[in-house]
């Protein structure tokens, strides 16, 4: 009985210390410090109307590639948590999502910013924000490991099929554009195959640049996709004559009672649940998450049909689920090796640069990793929120920025970053010919989220597929049970659109004719 107490004993003094270590590599001056810059530049890419989160996140990786890793995590990861609460502002104040994971918020925040309540709007959104980072940060404090350890029990055909389960997911879930995500997923894998063979070592479509040796590099090229793109986009569509709408400025009374404060909890408790399971789930990001528990607060409400209209339950519910998400996201991606993302995609590249691979044995090898990430962005948390609450009035001067200015600002720092990661003209020449590509694919609707993952992802699918098919051959990938479900899903992932489509269009010819068939 003594041995199994004092074994138990020893289990919680290397957790203790686990926790410890991981906590103190961040609760230094210098790391808090990088919190605080990511934490101002997350707040301001929020606050602006098209700059995303990926794009900043992307753009900021060229500077702190030469940080230690700890402390250009601290950037990432901040500018992660913080645009979450920025956008927000455009949101409740101009009914124009910051960044796609506040779409949810201006079905409500809106609608309320209208009836004179725009500071309740704001106030309430930002301690629902909070509320959902930190539950979805108290589970990957919980799950990280765990799952790690689970997934340490794949061999090449099932990281092969989980490497498939993050590419599907990514495309099933492109805005309904299925085809096109489909093509821009096998463009990111085509990228994926210039440079070396990762078995034998030959070169591979460099046609004899010496600087394609090591492959496309990834920094330059999610640079170009999201950060140039967008501004090109922005420029081509701007017109001069465009009345754009200015913010409210009536911000009427900031801090919720304690009645609506109980109003209040169970969607948040609602949104918190949902948005980090939602998560865990590869590319299903906060708007998604953010959409589903506000019409699962709908449902259960007592007043669904305030809804809408400017109800603060519909507000807290897609607010909390769409920032909980983030927990899940960094879970799957640490875990797993699967970018939870876009955001996720661009931090793996850069935790690649640094020597840091993304998977299962991440936190077996540095199991105090997941509580430095959980530390990072706890701290994030806090900061931002304490910055929601007294930022607004300065918040809604920065939206009268003209965007000529901004457009400019951003393309100086996209080319100074590029250029900075390795003092090299060639990534900065990549970064705008994948800028220009980038503007192909908006101005025609194929999303760039899959292109980036088939490039950083198929380096690992193909080592592990041709693994599979010297080791056990191809007849591996369904007798093993794990790999199986993993290619069962990705398969219902890719044909359910399709499905959905087709029965969508049997029922309303049946309506045409008189005829609904039956569910």
């Amino acid at each position: 009985m003594s041995e199994f107490l004092f074994t138990d004993f020893q289990s919680v003094l290397v957790t203790g210390n686990v926790v410890a270590d991981g906590a103190l590599a961040v609760l230094n001056f210098e790391t808090l410090v990088y919190i605080f810059l990511g934490m101002l530049i997350g707040m301001l890419v929020g606050a602006f109307p098209g700059v995303t989160a990926t794009m900043a996140v992307a753009l900021a990786s060229g500077f702190t590639l030469t940080l230690e890793p700890v402390q250009g995590l601290a950037v990432l990861l901040t500018i992660y948590v913080a645009a979450q609460f920025g956008d927000r502002v455009p949101a409740i104040l101009l009914n124009t999502p910051g960044t796609p994971a506040s779409i949810s918020t201006t079905f409500d925040g809106y609608p309320m910013a209208r009836k004179g309540e725009a500071g309740l709007a704001m106030t309430t959104s930002a301690f629902a924000s909070a509320f959902g980072m930190i539950f979805g940060i108290i589970l990957l404090s919980v799950a990280g490991i765990p799952l790690s350890q689970f997934a340490m029990q794949f061999g090449p055909p099932e990281l092969f099929a989980l490497v498939v389960f993050g590419l599907t997911m990514m495309i099933g879930v492109s805005s309904g554009r299925i085809i096109k995500g489909l093509i821009a997923g096998l463009f990111g894998l085509a990228l994926a195959t210039v440079g070396r063979d990762p078995i034998t070592g030959g070169q591979r479509f460099v046609f004899d640049v010496p600087e394609l040796n090591g492959g496309i590099p990834f920094i330059p090229v999610i640079i170009g996709l999201f950060g140039v793109a967008e501004v090109l986009n922005q420029m081509v569509t701007h017109r001069k004559a465009d009345v754009e709408e200015k913010p409210i400025s009536q911000m009427g009374k900031w801090l919720p009672s304690r009645a609506l404060m109980r109003r209040i909890f169970k969607p948040m408790a609602l949104g918190a649940g949902s948005g980090s399971v939602v998560g865990m789930v590869p590319a299903v990001g906060g708007d998604i998450a953010g959409i589903i528990a506000w019409d699962s607060a709908r449902r259960i409400s007592k007043k669904p049909e305030e809804f809408g209209k400017g109800s603060v339950e519909g507000l807290t519910a897609g607010d909390t689920a769409s920032t909980a998400t983030l927990g899940g996201s960094v879970t799957t991606t640490m875990s797993l090796g699967v970018p939870g993302d876009s955001v996720m995609a661009v931090i793996i590249g850069s935790m690649m640069i640094w020597g840091i691979q993304p998977g299962p044995a991440l936190f077996s090898s540095k199991p105090d990793l997941v509580f430095t990430l959980a530390t990072i962005m706890l701290v994030a948390t806090v900061f931002s929120l304490a910055i929601s609450l007294v930022r607004m009035k300065g918040m809604v001067k920065l939206l009268e920025l003209p965007k000529p200015y901004l457009w400019t600002i951003i393309l100086v720092f996209c080319m100074v970053g590029t250029y900075s990661i390795n003092n090299s003209v060639f990534d900065v020449i990549m970064m705008m010919i994948f800028g220009l590509v980038g503007l192909f694919m908006v101005r025609f609707g194929f999303p760039a989220g899959p292109a980036v993952l088939g490039l950083i992802l198929g380096p690992l699918a193909e080592a592990n597929l041709r693994r599979t098919l010297i080791g056990g051959g191809l007849e591996s990938l369904w007798t093993s049970p794990i790999s199986l479900v993993l290619l069962v899903i990705s398969a219902l992932a890719l044909l359910s659109p399709a499905i959905r489509g087709l029965v969508s269009k049997r029922k309303k010819a049946g309506e045409k004719i008189g005829y609904v068939p039956k569910p």
